[in-house]
């Protein structure tokens, strides 16, 4: 399981500390990446020319992002031949409905929003570790 890296997309500090300690004190040891606005993110995924781009076990991606936004984002993930079957969890403070429906219309695998209470939050790290870096089944590399 170490071996299968998550990618953070989040631009809030706070939000980052919050999650990195949530996957700490849930004994989740893979490592995060993390990048701090869309551009970053795409960067990241897309890789340097020549060379191979290692795509993590999940991009969890907050929507409120500088530069590109996250709906933005998604969609150049789901656009692209190299991302299009990374799974990709909207992880966000956002009670925006638009937002939620948007999300699933340009293919994000699950929605979350962030909890305010630190406890329901680490329990959901905990759950999306579980999921994404355990059980979850991905599709063979080409």
């Amino acid at each position: 399981m170490e071996n299968r890296q998550i990618l953070l997309v989040e631009d809030n500090e706070d939000d980052i500390e919050l999650t990195l300690h949530a996957f700490r004190k849930s004994n989740i040891a893979n490592k995060v990446v993390v990048v701090r606005d869309g551009a970053e993110a795409l960067d990241f995924l897309n890789g340097q020319p020549g060379d191979k781009a290692i795509m993590p076990a999940v991009v969890l991606l907050d929507l409120k992002l500088p530069k590109i936004g996250g709906l933005d984002v998604l969609k150049k993930i789901r656009s692209s031949e190299h991302t299009k079957y990374v799974p990709v969890v909207i992880l966000t403070s956002s009670k925006e409905e638009d937002d939620l429906i948007n999300s699933y219309k340009l293919g994000a695998n699950s929605y979350i929003r962030k909890p305010v209470d630190f406890d329901k939050f680490v329990v959901a790290v905990k759950n999306l570790g579980i999921y994404w870096l355990v059980l979850n089944e991905p599709p063979p590399e080409d």
